[in-house]
């Protein structure tokens, strides 16, 4: 059972495997870019439970990889971990015509690309992500970045993978809130741009959390190709391309709010962020409560936080969040921009939206 999606880029197209056997082909589909020592970056988690099977896919390959296991956690995606991670990479011997691999989820794959884009002036890596929120989010795109303590994701390049391997069926070790995590983005793409889709997850998105492979496999793969087709015709994301960041601008401020930390998990604040991207468009009467109401009552029947009431500890204030908002970096001339919403499947981006509408969200 597996899917390939092209991400259509001229000569820097690259294709996307989706399946649940992905990994035990790993050696075959990478052997096209591997010269020299091949470099495995991973953290110490994802290492207790892939590392060894997908070393030894490369191997029978005859690729020389070189494992190099991070700490696990967002901290990791700082400069403090990109010099070691560099470091690192000097001290394996990878070239400019070698090849980086990235296995685990979207801080090993953000933190790797943007490591292999700087040094040497730019090396060629693959994304091999192990978490459903990266399968269809992060390792699609080549967004790279890291986090700095004014926000997240401020410091980083655009470096599209030579290839992206996501197997379905390492899911299956994923414990259930980062997979609930993952699913936020999933329903990203039906509320962004496909109705029909965010219906499909109404009767299906329970299902393929609860293991279904079919149905899993389904929801990477059309994710995906969504996210190709976007990216294939906004790269830079001057444009369409926007719309990705669906709940991503209040979703990032609770994050850095709640200090990045394990109160609030990445998918857990675009969840809570297309909750109020949603509210903040009924609000300005752009959309029918009803598609709101919908939207939400889907975020909470499959464990999804749907409101800033959801996080857990005290509650951050309006000040601090719309501070964090103002650092966001799709900012323009001092103004805030927003992805809202005209209905399910009907995503806008819009700058034009008054300060106070927005903290009145952000209070109820």
């Amino acid at each position: 059972m597996s899917e390939r999606i092209t991400v259509s880029l001229g000569a820097r197209s690259y294709d996307i495997h989706v399946g649940t056997s992905v990994f035990s082909r790993a050696g075959e589909l990478l052997s096209p870019f591997a010269r020299g020592p091949v470099p495995v970056i991973t953290d110490a988690n994802v290492a207790g439970l892939h590392l060894d099977p997908f070393v030894e896919s490369l191997k029978c390959a005859g690729i020389d990889a070189r494992p190099i296991v991070l700490d696990a956690g967002e901290g990791t995606k700082s400069f403090r971990w990109l010099e070691r991670l560099c470091s690192a990479l000097l001290t394996v011997g990878v070239d400019r015509g070698g090849l980086v691999v990235a296995l685990g989820g979207g801080v090993i794959g953000d933190l790797t690309g943007f490591a292999a884009a700087v040094l040497k002036r730019g090396i060629d890596f693959a994304q091999v992500p192990t978490t459903l929120l990266a399968q269809v989010d992060s390792s699609v795109g080549g967004k790279t970045a890291i986090n700095t303590a004014e926000g997240k994701n401020l410091v980083g390049v655009f470096h599209q993978p030579k290839i992206v391997l996501a197997d379905a069926g390492v899911l299956s070790t994923l414990p259930r809130r980062e997979l609930l995590a993952g699913y936020a983005e999933v329903a990203k793409y039906g509320a962004l741009g496909d109705a029909a889709f965010f219906e499909w997850l109404e009767t299906n998105g329970a299902k393929a959390l609860g293991g279904d492979e079919a149905a899993l496999v389904r929801a990477v793969a059309h994710s995906c190709r969504m996210k190709a087709d976007i990216v294939a015709r906004d790269e830079h994301e001057s444009g369409e391309r926007a719309l990705l960041n669906l709940g991503h601008t209040f979703g990032h401020a609770l994050e850095a709010a709640t200090g990045f930390s394990d109160r609030l998990l990445h998918g857990e604040g675009v969840a809570v962020g297309m909750a109020l991207a949603f509210q903040l468009s009924v609000k300005l009467g752009l959309c029918g409560s009803q598609d709101a109401d919908r939207f939400t009552r889907h975020l909470k029947a499959v464990g999804l936080p749907a409101s800033i009431a959801d996080v857990p500890g005290p509650r951050p204030s309006v000040d601090l969040l719309f501070e964090h908002m103002a650092h966001d970096k799709k900012a323009k001339d001092g103004q805030l921009t927003f992805i809202l919403l005209r209905g399910i499947g009907q995503a806008f981006v819009t700058r034009d939206i008054p300060n106070e509408a927005v903290r009145d969200v952000l209070a109820a």
